[in-house]
């Protein structure tokens, strides 16, 4: 009888959500001047101690996570920064975006992310810097 009680007690949990307390995030990166995608890099949500990350898709997407794709991040205030926004094509390597957001001391952004945080939302300016 006591393992049938532990059993629901742990189907509850589970269903509740009780347990690692992480936060599902999910976002699109956009350049501010047309609100296309930004399909190459991954985001990076950092604090003095953690560090949550999700890859880019084709459409500007991604969902965050910490140690298993999709896991969400716990709760916290976040530096942000996008890494790896770099086209590799003929010119031999160029960075699509300001060179700011690669450094979440530069970037300017940060978020504070709770149980209602569902979704966020990046705009960032194309690279300044002519194609060499």
């Amino acid at each position: 009888m006591m393992k049938y009680y532990l059993f629901i007690i742990l189907f509850v949990c589970m269903v509740a959500g009780c347990g690692n307390g992480q936060v599902p995030l999910k976002g699109k990166v956009v350049f501010s001047d047309d609100g296309s995608p930004v399909s190459l890099g991954k985001v990076v949500l950092s604090t003095a101690t953690f560090q949550s990350r999700g890859d880019l898709n084709d459409k500007g997407e991604f969902l965050m996570e910490s140690l298993r794709p999709g896991d969400g991040l716990p709760p916290g205030n976040y530096k942000v920064s996008i890494v790896g926004a770099i086209d590799y094509g003929m010119s031999g390597g160029y960075s699509l975006i300001d060179p700011k957001w690669s450094n979440p001391e530069t970037s300017g952004m940060t978020i504070d992310v709770d149980k209602k945080t569902k979704f966020l939302e990046i705009k960032v300016d194309r690279n300044p810097q002519p194609k060499k």
